[in-house]
């Protein structure tokens, strides 16, 4: 635990204590903060969040806003664009995947499905509440993660590992996962209700 209680992983960055105060572990049900969530994470592979959430704006920009109708039209002459723009991740598999992924999305709609109905059926609707004491005890799978990673790519998704998965089922508030001595984390379950 740090010194203000908080679990450790944040650190003292003023901008990744404020993602661990106000964001991480926090339910979100809506499907297009959950799609840009979900596509943020996938960037993250192989680099640590810290280097995504000092980019989420120009992403944003980037992808205007997440709009998955705008992002599934994207040609060749817009992935160039990214592929140029330094505030994103450069990465011509990353780019492609938050196309493919918003194809995904869209197909889900299509069937009548929605986005957070979708994702939060992995564990019923309702918040996992875990009770670890030191970070040592989270895991990076669960069987759920892996069930959803599993659902995801079938539905076309990338970048959607169970590793991947799992934590943005934390950021999400799917589980939550702030140790038990960090003052979120009775907040959190107050939020999960």
């Amino acid at each position: 635990m740090t010194e203000s209680g908080r679990c450790p992983w944040c650190g003292t960055d003023p901008l990744y204590v404020h993602y661990h105060d106000t964001v991480w572990g926090r339910p979100e049900y809506d499907d297009r903060a959950l799609f840009e969530k979900l596509c943020l994470d996938g960037q993250q592979a192989g680099l640590s969040w810290i280097t995504i959430l000092r980019k989420q704006d120009s992403y944003r920009s980037a992808y205007d806003g997440f709009d998955p109708e705008r992002i599934v039209r994207y040609g060749d002459d817009k992935v160039a664009e990214l592929l140029a723009n330094p505030g994103i991740i450069r990465n011509r598999l990353k780019v492609q995947s938050i196309i493919r992924n918003a194809r995904g999305y869209l197909e889900l709609r299509e069937r009548g499905q929605g986005f957070a109905d979708f994702l939060w059926s992995f564990v019923a609707g309702q918040p996992i509440q875990n009770r670890w004491r030191t970070l040592d005890e989270v895991p990076v799978t669960t069987n759920e993660s892996e069930a959803m990673s599993r659902a995801l790519k079938k539905q076309g998704f990338t970048f959607v590992g169970p590793t991947i998965v799992y934590a943005f089922m934390q950021a999400t508030g799917m589980v939550n996962d702030h140790l038990t001595g960090c003052p979120q984390h009775h907040q959190c379950a107050q939020l999960a209700g």
